[in-house]
């Protein structure tokens, strides 16, 4: 689905189906670097079970046009104009890594709009280490190659792919090589600048799901648990052996904590 979003164009992934008012909505939002891609298995299962799925492309990525945008209270206003432009009242947010942060932010903006959030692979604060911002910041494909590292586990590094015949590692770094220079530097800086998460935290009421990978080196676990204290309401789920890209790592159990988080809102009153 294509959208215009403050006069550019915005993409948003929806299985081929056209959205129903009617029907449940949940909005996607990907990480660094990263497009809708990601959520290739998760957005088509709701898609297809009787939900409005929108997984988007942000700003400067993917099929999106414009430059990427410098912060996460950016990032969360314009997600917000495109739920305006796409007529969406009312969503579940999912998002992974510096999507995890602007779907956390974009229910401090509008809190009555956000049923539910889900967070996957994400940290509160999420620092960036100075090696990953200078190469970023130089273009130097060193960055993709640290990032792809850091986000598999041992396991998913030498195989592991739940397709026959597809490498993991692979498909990541081709995905990052797509973006347009300054756009990973751009993203990983909104990340390491946003400092409202452990606030938004204790502001937002809706139920919150932590989905965490027990070997990822990007946002460890550990580095979730104060926010995780900080919520009203939420639950965290720890994926044994799995890194930060948990979407290619382990999607069939990603899929299945967010349709265990998410059934609520199916029978819920729109």
């Amino acid at each position: 689905m294509l959208l215009t979003v403050n006069g550019q164009k915005a993409y948003a992934y929806t299985a081929g189906h056209t959205f129903d008012s009617s029907l449940p909505t949940v909005l996607f939002i990907h990480g660094a670097a990263n497009d809708h891609s990601v959520w290739a298995l998760q957005s088509r299962y709701f898609a297809y079970h009787g939900w409005n799925a929108l997984a988007v492309d942000l700003p400067g990525h993917g099929r999106s046009e414009g430059e990427p945008l410098s912060s996460v209270g950016e990032l969360a206003a314009w997600i917000g104009k495109l739920m305006d432009t796409a007529g969406v009242t009312r969503t579940a947010l999912v998002g992974h890594s510096m999507g995890s942060l602007v779907a956390l932010e974009t229910a401090t903006h509008d809190p009555d709009r956000i049923s539910r959030v889900a967070m996957i692979g994400t940290a509160i604060p999420m620092p960036v280490t100075d090696a990953l911002l200078s190469t970023s910041q130089a273009n130097d494909h060193v960055a993709y190659e640290m990032i792809n590292v850091y986000s598999h586990s041992a396991r998913a590094q030498i195989g592991g792919n739940r397709v026959p015949g597809a490498w993991i590692m692979g498909s990541a770094i081709r995905l990052m090589e797509r973006t347009g220079p300054g756009v990973l530097h751009t993203d990983f800086t909104a990340c390491n600048d946003y400092e409202n998460g452990l606030d938004a935290a204790t502001k937002v009421k809706c139920p919150f799901l932590l989905v965490l990978g027990q070997r990822d080196l990007m946002t460890p676990p550990r580095s979730a648990a104060k926010a995780v204290e900080n919520f009203v309401d939420a639950k965290t789920i720890v994926l044994d052996g799995t890194g930060h890209s948990l979407m290619s790592e382990q999607p069939d159990a990603v899929l299945d904590s967010l349709i265990e988080f998410l059934k609520v809102e199916q029978t819920a009153p729109a």
